[in-house]
Order: C-alpha cells, then structure tokens, then sequence
C-alpha cells in the first residue's frame, strides 16, 4: 500500500459517521448491507450516508454491487489488512514478537473475511490469524513458534 492510499484510508476513517459505517460494514461480513440497512441502523439521511458511503468507497475501504433495486455495501477486507500491515510493518524495529501490537501481515491473512457466525481464521504454514467479531482493530496472531499475540 502507497502512503498516499493510507493517508486517503485513514482521512476517511477520521470522521464519526463513516468509522461507524465501516465497523457496521465490517462487523456484517461479506454480505454486506443495503444501505437502507445502513442509514436505519445508524439513523442517518439517505443524502448524509450517500457521501460518507462514497468517501469510504473511493478509499477503496468498500465497495457496492447492486441486488435488484438495492446497493449492497461490503468491507474490502483486502485493504482493511493492507491499510494494518503499512502501519505495523516496522513496529519494535521489524521484532513483531516483541510488539504487544504486531501486524497481521503474513501470507495466510492477506484473504481474512467474515463468514455468517462474524469471524474467520486464515491458515498457513507460519501463522493462523483470527479475526474477533470481525472488528478490524483487534486481531489475533498465533505464530509457528506456538507464541499468540493479539492486536488492538
């Protein structure tokens, strides 16, 4: 990830109504939500939540596909964990073990996603990565040295 797209990513996180979207979005999985879902449950005008959708889409943190006459808005997951591994990835000076908050940025969590329970894990050969409630601030790391961190 570039520093202008973290700078983008994080401007449109900096403001109350789009981070509360965003965790709603997260939290929903990869089904998503209509946004008469979204605007009804954050109790927000369809015109407010219309350009705090597109403020998150065009920092690639969402995206839309159309379900008859409905937008469904999903998390990008993709971009949630690449936007995590720029901010961690020299933490403690590249000793991620000595971190209390280490970047999930090892190849099996580059494709973490909610199923319908709200939490997945990714395996590979060095780590497994859980997500928790599907919450992108807190992530559990468990490495092939059998050592678990969790990041806030």
């Amino acid at each position: 990830m570039k520093q202008l797209e973290v700078i983008t990513a994080l401007a449109a996180l900096a403001q109350t109504s789009r981070l509360d979207i965003y965790r709603l979005l997260v939290r929903a999985g990869k089904a998503g939500r209509a946004a008469g879902a979204i605007g009804d449950e954050l109790n927000l005008p369809a015109s407010t939540l219309s350009f705090h959708l597109n403020q998150l889409q065009q920092a690639g943190l969402i995206s839309n596909q159309r379900e008859g006459r409905s937008l469904i808005y999903a998390a990008e997951y993709g971009t949630m964990n690449e936007l995590l591994s720029y901010l961690t990835e020299n933490c403690c000076q590249g000793d991620t073990p000595g971190c209390d908050t280490p970047g999930c940025d090892t190849p099996g969590c580059d494709n973490l996603s909610c199923d319908t329970a709200n939490s997945d894990t990714a395996t590979d050969e060095t780590a497994t990565c859980n997500t928790t409630n599907c919450d992108p601030m807190v992530a559990s790391i468990t490495q092939g040295n059998g050592n678990a961190y969790t990041t806030r």
